[in-house]
C-alpha cells in the first residue's frame, strides 16, 4: 500500500481511489493487498469499501490476514525485552534532533521502531528523512540488530522512517505461500 497505491501514511488520492475501484470490480481477478502497517492505518488509508472488495489483505508483512474486514490469522510473535531496550539505546544514542514520541510500536508480528517517532508531524518526518539519507542511520541500525540478533529477530529499514523488525523469515515475502501460481 504505502509507496504503491498511497503516498507513505497518507490516503489514497481520490481520483484514483474511484479509478482503483471499477478496476477491482472489472473482470475475473482477485485482488490482494500486503503492507507493513496494520489493519487500522490501512483503513484509514484505502477505506473499508476497497478493503471489504479484495480477496484478502495481508497487514503487517503478512503476519495478519484480513477478509472481509475479518481477521483470519493473526502470528503471536513477539519482541523480547533485550531487544526492546537494546533499541531503546540506540534512540538514546541517535544525533537526529526533532523527536517526537512513540519511537516502538507493537503490531501483529512485527515491531515497529523509528527514531523520530511514530507520533511525527510531516515536517519532522521530512527533516528525518533527509538526515537518514545524509547518515544512513536506519540501515546502520537494523545492521547491528541483525549482527546481535539475526538468530531470533530480524530487523529491516521500512517505509520512509521505520525499521521493521519481525521473526525470521516472517517479512513480506512470506505473503507468497498463498499462492499456487508464481507472479
Amino acid at each position: 500500500v504505502d509507496g504503491t497505491l498511497t503516498d507513505s501514511r497518507e490516503p489514497i488520492d481520490p481520483v484514483f481511489r474511484e479509478w482503483f475501484k471499477q478496476w477491482i470490480k472489472q473482470g475475473r481477478k482477485e485482488v490482494y493487498l500486503a503492507s507493513g502497517s496494520d489493519y487500522p492505518k490501512t483503513q484509514e488509508q484505502m477505506g473499508n469499501d476497497i478493503l471489504e472488495s479484495v480477496n484478502a489483505v495481508f497487514s503487517c508483512a503478512g503476519n495478519a490476514i484480513y477478509s472481509k474486514g475479518i481477521l483470519k490469522y493473526s502470528s503471536k510473535w513477539t519482541l523480547k525485552d533485550p531487544q526492546i531496550q537494546w533499541l531503546n539505546e540506540q534512540l538514546f544514542k541517535s544525533l537526529f534532533v526533532g523527536k517526537s514520541s512513540r519511537h516502538i510500536e507493537n503490531r501483529i508480528g512485527l515491531v515497529n521502531f523509528s527514531i523520530v517517532g511514530r507520533a511525527a508531524d510531516k515536517e519532522q518526518r521530512k527533516k528525518y528523512v533527509e538526515f537518514d539519507r545524509q547518515y544512513k542511520e536506519r540501515k546502520k541500525i537494523a545492521e547491528a540488530f541483525n549482527d546481535k540478533f539475526g538468530d531470533i529477530a530480524v530487523a529491516q529499514v521500512a517505509g520512509e522512517t521505520g525499521i521493521d523488525i519481525m521473526e525470521p523469515g516472517k517479512d513480506k515475502g512470506q505473503i507468497a505461500q498463498y499462492f499456487t501460481e508464481p507472479f
